[in-house]
């Protein structure tokens, strides 16, 4: 699969797991999982699917009945034994409860429990990135600046936010802090604080979907500062900038990330 393909592939993924962590409570809470974005992920993954008694399982694992388990529950508790004895621990038969043996496997599985919740949510997360080839060279770079460029001369609003996206990945960009929002644009950037603990936003880039106009804003901003806000408000009301809008945002984008000097590996 291209570079492309796969990049947006681990966006998705990415995304996936956000919304599945957000679904995360703790023990007794009320939140209940995201089972069916947990399940995408599991299937990304590769875990094959088991229904034994009540039980939703997930196995890793070529071997039948053996090795890592997931349960499908809100506690998302990987086992390392056999689907039998998960079986047993989560959902025994009043036969199984009276034995002592069983009862004190039941009550304690923390010989078999690998981990739980947002742990297992990470390796499951981990296993789908895994699975991606995230190499790219100097070609695919430039392809994805053409690509940017020519949905800017083309009116797609949709192609310019799914470059944008693609570079944000590759660069470590994130979307603006409440603060710098502006309505009907599309904002990334470096968010990081200062050696002062102050929190700071840019470079960034601005794509004005109204006005189909992206620039490049190289000043770091303070989100709580309403004159940086302002700053951008000016920026985008500016007579156009060819340095610093459209194809040459997109030219600054591709030479950041060749410059970076790495493979990316997510």
């Amino acid at each position: 699969m291209p570079f492309k393909e796969n990049l947006l592939k681990k966006i998705q993924i990415d995304r996936t797991a956000r919304k599945v962590l957000s679904s995360i409570g703790p023990v007794g809470g009320g939140l209940r999982i995201d089972r069916q974005h947990m399940q995408s992920l599991l299937e990304t993954a590769e875990y094959e699917f088991r229904r034994v008694r009540d039980l939703d399982l997930y196995i890793q694992t070529k071997k039948p009945g053996q090795g890592r388990i997931l349960v499908l529950d809100n506690d998302l508790t990987i086992y390392n034994t056999s689907i039998e004895d998960v079986a047993m621990r989560k959902s025994p038969t009043v036969r199984e409860m009276i034995s002592i043996k069983n009862a004190i496997r039941i009550l304690n599985d923390s010989d078999v429990v690998i981990s739980k919740k947002e742990k297992s949510l990470k390796t499951v997360h981990k296993l789908c990135i895994a699975g991606l080839d995230l190499e790219f060279d100097q070609a695919d770079i430039q392809s994805l600046a053409a690509e940017g460029i020519a949905s800017l001369e083309n009116n797609d609003y949709r192609g310019v936010g799914e470059c944008m996206d693609l570079f944000s990945e590759l660069l470590g960009y994130r979307p603006p802090p409440k603060q710098l929002e502006i309505s009907n644009c599309l904002i990334r950037g470096v968010l990081r604080r200062s050696e002062t603990g102050e929190l700071k936003f840019g470079p960034m880039v601005v794509y004005d979907q109204g006005r189909n106009r992206l620039i490049l804003i190289k000043r770091r901003l303070s989100p709580g500062n309403p004159e940086d806000l302002a700053h951008v408000e000016e920026m985008l009301a500016r007579a156009p900038d060819p340095s610093a809008e459209n194809a040459s945002v997109f030219r600054y984008l591709a030479a950041a990330v060749l410059k970076s000097g790495h493979v990316f590996t997510g």
